[in-house]
């Protein structure tokens, strides 16, 4: 590894363990205080060329502080093509939702949206020192209000959370060097919204699952030691 590489992985571990001891929604909300101790999940690397950038953390990660233990993350590694340790291997695959703690719960049980905190203390500086990633997941609206703004995409964001997913096409073609794709949720609750839409399984998922096993062979270059051109010779799928 160069001294600069190990000066930004060094950097990188340092802005992490100050998310990880964050405690700004219970001792400084925006809000309401957080219901809850604290306990921000993510991870990421250095060399990670996919993001999975999700919601904010369930019940079952709040417990077990691991992202995606849950049948949502089951649905999300059948769309993505990958198994459990391809998944939750942080040198290839980031997870970075925009809240990192469980948000708690409405009065119906259903978890709710991630905290405001998160974006405005940590995320710019986040993805400022983190590399480019070949690949984003944009997962449910606040993710993708937020990604596609910073990937100067915002023009493409629609009323609707459907129709945002069903333009992915267009996400996904404009631009050169990082692919977009805006999914829903993997919850249960969109099986419903799944069954309306089967355009999604039967063309997005195919199209999504080619460009991760582009990236994870592209990050495969890249842990193995070779060079950025190395690794840029492994091309995407036409």
């Amino acid at each position: 590894m160069s001294d600069t590489a190990r000066s930004g992985a060094e950097e990188l571990d340092a802005l992490v363990a100050r998310i990880r001891a964050c405690r700004v929604c219970r001792d400084a909300p925006l809000r309401v205080p957080l219901p809850h101790a604290p306990r921000p999940v993510l991870r990421v690397s250095a060399t990670a060329r996919i993001l999975i950038a999700s919601q904010a953390p369930g019940t079952k990660v709040h417990l077990s502080g691991l992202p995606f233990t849950d049948a949502s993350g089951d649905r999300l590694r059948r769309w993505m093509g990958v198994d459990a340790a391809t998944f939750y291997d942080a040198r290839r695959i980031a997870i970075a939702p925009m809240g990192f703690c469980f948000p708690g719960q409405d009065a119906k049980g259903g978890d709710l949206p991630p905290r405001r905190e998160c974006a405005a203390h940590w995320h710019d500086t986040l993805f400022a020192t983190l590399p480019d990633f070949d690949l984003v997941l944009a997962i449910g609206r606040p993710a993708q209000a937020y990604h596609l703004r910073r990937l100067a995409l915002g023009h493409l964001i629609r009323p609707g959370l459907t129709e945002t997913v069903a333009g992915w096409r267009a996400v996904r073609a404009s631009r050169n060097d990082t692919r977009v794709y805006a999914l829903p949720h993997p919850s249960w609750r969109n099986t419903g919204w799944l069954k309306r839409n089967p355009w999604f399984e039967a063309e997005l998922l195919p199209e999504l699952q080619a460009d991760i096993a582009a990236s994870l062979d592209r990050a495969r270059h890249l842990c193995e030691g070779e060079t950025t051109d190395d690794r840029e010779a492994a091309t995407w799928p036409k």
